[in-house]
């Protein structure tokens, strides 16, 4: 998950790479405006390109909807039918685990399991941008993130949660402390680089072999308003990185990175 090395006695801003990172799918994702004449037609040529079509061979249609309920001063609450429909394209690769979306409000580069490390993934998901820009010339870029999804599996039998992952679900004392699922949603902004971290901690069902998944869900997110052309936003997604990295390494024990090591 950390891409620094950590040398002793330096400062906690600098971090371990982990050979067996629990890193099960890694997101970078652009969200933008574009000029009113591009459609799902202009976005086809995106696949027409030989050098996608060989890397990605699998070419789905991608769909958006949306429902609206109203409530009105009365108290009366109205529920409108689902609207929406294709708005993009996934261009997958199977046999590398890379997923690339199109779509009329954005890019997105996903790697599945196994993840190298950033340079790898910022490289391939940077050259993908430039090609989707080249066609679709985007007018605006709205928003940025960065999103790490982490299976840290635990060892049974394990006393408390607080072993392995710093924030974790407390039952009120008095209680039976026996948990069989929970979900955890934390908003944490981060002003001086003017994004907000969304992190989510739920847990699945015990493995076969007696481990405990928890899932470690970590969304970078950056609401901006800049031209696409301009290479700040690569600067900006380093940005996020680092303070994904910080959640990390802050989010789990010692004892947790001993299982990736």
């Amino acid at each position: 998950m950390l891409e620094h090395k950590t040398i002793k006695g330096e400062s906690l801003n600098t971090f371990t790479t982990f050979p067996n990172a629990p890193i099960t799918e890694a997101i970078l994702d652009i969200r933008v405006d574009l000029p009113n004449d591009v459609s799902l037609e202009t976005l086809e040529k995106i696949y027409d390109r030989d050098d996608i079509k060989k890397r990605f061979p699998v070419k789905k249609t991608r769909e958006s909807y949306a429902g609206k309920v109203e409530l009105s001063p009365s108290g009366k609450i109205s529920a409108f039918p689902a609207s929406g429909g294709p708005d993009g394209y996934f261009f997958q690769s199977p046999t590398e685990k890379k997923i690339v979306q199109v779509r009329l409000d954005g890019y997105t580069f996903n790697k599945l399991k196994p993840y190298k490390d950033w340079e790898t993934l910022k490289s391939e998901a940077h050259e993908l941008w430039d090609i989707y820009c080249q066609i679709v010339n985007p007018v605006n870029i709205t928003r940025i993130a960065l999103r790490y999804i982490n299976r840290i599996e635990v060892p049974m039998p394990m006393k408390d949660f607080k072993e392995y992952i710093v924030t974790s679900p407390e039952i009120a004392p008095g209680l039976p402390q026996e948990l069989s699922q929970f979900f955890m949603r934390l908003e944490v902004p981060k002003p001086d680089i003017q994004a907000t971290a969304i992190i989510s901690q739920t847990m699945k069902p015990i493995t076969e072999d007696y481990r405990l998944p928890l899932i470690l869900d970590i969304d970078v997110i950056s609401e901006i308003n800049t031209e696409s052309e301009k290479e700040e936003i690569w600067n900006k997604l380093e940005q996020l990185r680092e303070f994904k990295n910080e959640i990390f390494h802050k989010s789990t024990t010692e004892k947790a990175k001993e299982l990736f090591k």
